[in-house]
């Protein structure tokens, strides 16, 4: 690099001299900038040997005769006479130097000369440059002065310069996922060893260790790794470090192919309408790389291709003039020499005469003709990525439009900081940097991807800065707060409801997030007040002395003060460093919090007082969350429980948690304080109707199910004496086999429900699991059975001359109850599992606060009430028989005991679970909650009585069991009276035909 010269040129020389033998020649040691002002030569003594030395002069020349003036002989100061005679032979140029208006220098290097890493350290580039880089030319001073110095030469060729170190890698070309290795090997001490990546475009960026790149060390060798390596990370990789008094680098340039993954097809199906649209477009878009991509389309018949370069990718958009006669596969090949083509395949359906499909809407967007159960999709509109989705139905209907459009710039900004997570660039810089911006972009939001775009980016930079324990100024942490109150805000907006069904960890996410670039304030900028309408913030420095009691309030509606005592805070004295306190509170985001509750809370839904505080504490750059601390919320109605969001509970979505904070009334004032033994965010769960203990509620339904049990396996009992007898006929025989479907479903059950309790309770366990999912379906299939009976009953009575076979109503039975809750159970388990909202925090059982116990409840309900409809219609037609139909004798009798079991059964059963949904509903009373217990625990004994013991032909047959003295004609008249009633009914059937 060579500065253009000035009316005065700084010139540093070096001068071989020829003198006689036994001449010393002084070399004047250098400076801190390579040499020191008008230094001369000692020509007193000495001579007789060549030598190298170095002279430093200031020479005023035209800027257009100085190289003209230099080809003059120079003079020297005369020796003197006792001294032997010196010879000039030669002059070599080192550095260039030219004087800027604003009286500065540029002083620059020429080729093989390069100023010392001294100088580079304490002065500035004429060009900035990233840090750490060999510097060819630097900014003095009018005062200083100094010349570069000449580069180690390499041996045994002097003529070359020796780099002391040799980077190597394992291999060029890295695949998608391999991890990539560079290996640094040096022959001399070095320092100040930094690497960077340079891709395509852009500046150099520095690489820390992070999630994917680490760094390992040795004697003479260092080692950069970058596992799972995609395309990302392709470019050139440049070492640069400090060896022998200079700076070096060395660099090695790496590629990285392409997967599928990374092209983008628009669209990736697409079924088309030749009568409506003849022609079509297909579009393949790839990032640019340094293996140069060659796209082509195939098949090309008829359709005509064009390229469009845009600044990150090339697309390549293929016209299609005339439709294809049938289903065609268009393939998109991207192909780089020396690598297998990659291919990109897109399915074009062509709709037939007949297909049903969805019409042309022009209403909602440009919808094309579309084949009914495939997906349209559409381009995003500008300055937005992503894809536009709707589903044509079955039935040929229009689904409604699905957008996954995120703004250009959101979505830069979270790539951003997910790369420097990963390990690419100065989280000191990137993280102010990317706040500031994400301040300015809070208002483009428009969609949940937007939504979860900007909320990425916050979680991904408070990871980095968590990970780097980079501290922020007080111009960032502000960014953060006010784009956290803009987000705030939204939580009446549909957005938030949406973005939490694709990802429901947003909102806890964004509570870490917040809380770990909260306390990272750097100390100077101690103590900081800052308010919003939703976002309270206050810190304090603390001295590292024994401190006082710490205490803040903030101005909330009722006053919300909290209090870290004494004894808390002096674990944290160790020295000389400081004790940063940070009180933090989130107006709104309590809300939005996903309504999960740990264990031994989970009997209720609760309110939240709309506010959520945090705590935290930082001494020697370290979190500290261990401390008691005292909160005051104010008066509060209701039963209260204090609290604070666990993030690892829910497999990760976060919940809310009592453990190690309990209640405490005030002493001078009515209101509530919480006590809890460690830091993080807390709030308040507030339940204006209090839940019974549990402890005692267990007890009651173990026992309860204990009688059930005994009371189940004394049915079964009684059936094994009494079956011949009872099921004589067809109804009877169908109504005691639905009636001990139902009791072997009950009785196990009921067995899988108290064997549970003695599970560890919790989704990571596969035996909770799959006893919450085995009871589930065995207590839908008890009430599916009493539902089978009840449509028996009606069948019997509605339809007296329409009567099915007993095989094919005993088939249909089995289909509805089995087959019907195996269903339920099936969609609630693959449903709700993959949410985390499945199993119950506390007991496996259904979560009583999600979706999934309505997918019991609900049925429950359903069956009761259509119970109930029948019971009705049965009632009427048994009680006003007309003379040409209904049943008669035995089976009247026999329908008779189906109507009264059901209409004792239908009533408790019924009772019992309305009582269970106002439990979940919330009840206004502790009534409900102990009397569903008892109800639903005592099922199997309802059942042994009812619908077993108070049976006639169970009493009578259960008496000449046991009894000796039996009517000698009973027997008779059974038989007697059911060949009657058959022979009566096969009569009128045939007078009906």
């Amino acid at each position: 690099m060579t500065c253009s010269a000035a009316p005065m040129l700084l010139l540093a020389t070096t001068l071989p001299l020829v003198g006689s033998p036994g001449a010393p020649v002084s070399q004047p040691a250098p400076s801190g900038t390579g040499g020191e002002f008008g230094q001369q030569l000692d020509l007193t003594s000495g001579a007789g040997e060549s030598v190298l030395a170095s002279v430093y002069v200031q020479l005023d020349f035209s800027s257009e005769t100085w190289r003209d003036t230099l080809s003059r002989p120079l003079s020297l100061s005369p020796a003197p006479a006792s001294s032997s005679p010196r010879t000039l032979t030669g002059l070599s140029l080192t550095t260039e130097c030219a004087t800027r208006p604003d009286g500065l220098t540029h002083c620059a290097c020429l080729t093989g000369y390069q100023w010392n890493a001294s100088a580079c350290s304490r002065h500035d580039p004429c060009h900035p440059p990233y840090n750490h880089q060999p510097c060819g030319c630097l900014v003095l001073s009018p005062l200083e002065a100094g010349y570069c110095q000449l580069l180690p030469p390499a041996i045994p060729c002097p003529r070359l310069l020796s780099v002391p170190g040799t980077l190597s890698l394992n291999s060029w070309l890295q695949m998608p996922g391999d991890t990539l290795n560079l290996t640094l090997l040096t022959s001399h001490e070095t320092a100040n060893l930094n690497w960077f990546l340079q891709h395509r475009t852009g500046s150099p960026i520095l690489l820390q260790p992070g999630t994917q790149v680490s760094l390992a060390s040795g004697p003479g060798q260092t080692v950069l790794s970058i596992v799972n390596i995609s395309h990302q990370w392709e470019g050139e990789y440049t070492c640069h470090f400090e060896a022998q008094g200079f700076r070096w680098e060395l660099s090695q340039v790496v590629r990285v192919p392409l997967r599928a993954a990374d092209v983008t097809r628009l669209p990736d199906q697409l079924s088309v309408s030749c009568a409506a649209s003849p022609g079509f477009q297909l579009s393949c878009c790839a990032p640019s790389t340094l293996l140069g991509y060659v796209a082509s389309w195939s098949p090309a018949e008829g359709s005509e291709a064009s390229l469009f370069n845009q600044p990150s990718d090339q697309c390549l958009v293929l016209a299609v003039q005339h439709c294809p006669a049938a289903d065609t596969t268009y393939t998109c090949d991207l192909q780089s020499p020396g690598l297998t083509p990659l291919r990109v395949p897109i399915s074009v359906t062509v709709i037939q005469d007949g297909d049903i499909a969805c019409p042309e809407d022009a209403a909602a967007g440009a919808w094309n003709v579309t084949k009914a159960g495939y997906v349209a999709q559409a381009p995003c509109p500008m300055n937005r990525t992503g894809v536009v989705k709707r589903t044509c139905g079955p039935d040929g209907v229009w689904g409604p439009v699905q957008d996954s459009c995120t703004d250009t710039g959101l979505l830069t900004l979270l790539q951003r900081a997910q790369l420097l997570w990963a390990g690419q660039g100065r989280p000191a810089a990137e993280v102010p940097r990317s706040l500031a911006e994400l301040l300015e972009w809070t208002g483009v939001v428009s969609s949940p991807s937007d939504l979860l775009a900007l909320l990425g980016t916050v979680t991904h930079l408070a990871k980095a800065v968590a990970d780097t324990g980079t501290q922020l100024n007080r111009s960032a942490l502000e960014a953060l707060l006010k784009t956290t109150d803009k987000v705030l805000d939204m939580d009446t907006s549909p957005l938030w409801t949406e973005a939490q069904v694709q990802t429901p960890s947003a909102s806890s996410d964004l509570l870490l997030a917040v809380e770990t670039l909260a306390r990272s304030l750097r100390p100077q900028d101690h103590p900081f007040a800052f308010s919003l309408p939703n976002v309270q913030m206050q810190t304090q420095l603390l001295s590292a002395t024994l401190p006082a009691d710490y205490r803040v309030s903030f101005s909330t509606q009722p006053p919300l003060q909290a209090l870290i005592p004494r004894h808390s805070l002096a674990p944290l004295v160790t020295g000389n460093d400081n004790i940063t306190m940070t009180g933090l509170v989130l107006r709104k985001l309590d809300r939005l919090l996903p309504s999960n509750y740990g264990q031994g809370l989970g009997d209720s839904l609760y309110a939240t007082p709309g506010l959520v505080l945090a705590i935290s504490i930082m001494a020697g750059g370290q979190a500290f969350n261990q401390g008691e601390v005292i909160m005051d919320f104010g008066d509060r109605e209701g039963t209260l429980h204090c609290v604070f969001w666990d993030h690892h509970l829910f497999r990760g979505n976060g919940g809310w948690s009592e453990e190690g904070c309990q209640v405490q009334a005030a002493n001078a004032s009515s209101a509530v304080q919480c006590i809890c033994r460690h830091l993080t965010a807390f709030s308040i769960l507030m339940s204006r109707h209090p839940v019974p203990e549990s402890r005692t509620l267990e007890l009651l339904s173990h026992v309860g199910l204990g009688a059930s049990i005994l009371a189940l396996l004394v049915c079964l009992g009684v059936y094994r004496l009494v079956w011949r007898v009872v099921v004589r006929n067809t109804v009877a025989y169908l109504r005691h086999a639905a009636l001990l479907n139902m009791v072997l479903c009950l009785l196990a059950a009921d067995t899988c429900f108290l064997g549970a309790a003695l599970l560890p309770p919790g989704p990571e366990s596969p035996l909770c699991l799959a006893a919450a999912f085995l009871c589930h379906f065995l207590y839908l299939a008890t009430f599916f059975w009493m539902l089978a009976q009840a449509l028996m009953l009606a069948h019997q009575l509605l339809f007296v001359f329409h009567q099915l076979s007993k095989r094919r109503v005993l088939s249909l039975m089995v289909v509805l109850g089995y087959l019907c809750p195996m269903g339920f159970a099936g969609a609630a388990l693959g449903l709700y599992l993959p949410r985390g909202q499945y199993l119950g925090e506390r007991a496996c059982w259904l979560d009583e606060k999600g979706g999934v116990s309505y997918t019991f409840a609900g049925p429950v309900l359903v069956i009761v009430g259509l119970n109930g409809l029948v019971l009705a219609v049965t009632m009427l037609k048994l009680l006003r028989p007309s003379l040409s139909e209904g049943p008669q004798g035995e089976k009247r009798q026999d329908l008779l005991g189906v109507t009264k079991a059901l209409l004792v059964l239908t009533p408790i059963f019924g009772l019992t679970w309305v009582l269970g949904l106002a439990t979940l509903l919330e009840d206004d009373s502790t009534v409900p909650h102990y009397v569903f217990t008892i109800l639903n625990a005592s099922q199997g004994v309802f059942i042994l009585w009812f619908g077993c013991l108070m049976d006639k032909k169970v009493q009578q047959a259960l008496r000449r069991r046991f009894c000796r003295a039996q009517p000698p004609n009973s027997t008779i008249s059974l038989a007697t009276n059911e060949t009657h009633i058959l022979e009566h009914s096969k009569g009128r059937s045939d007078n009906a035909r």
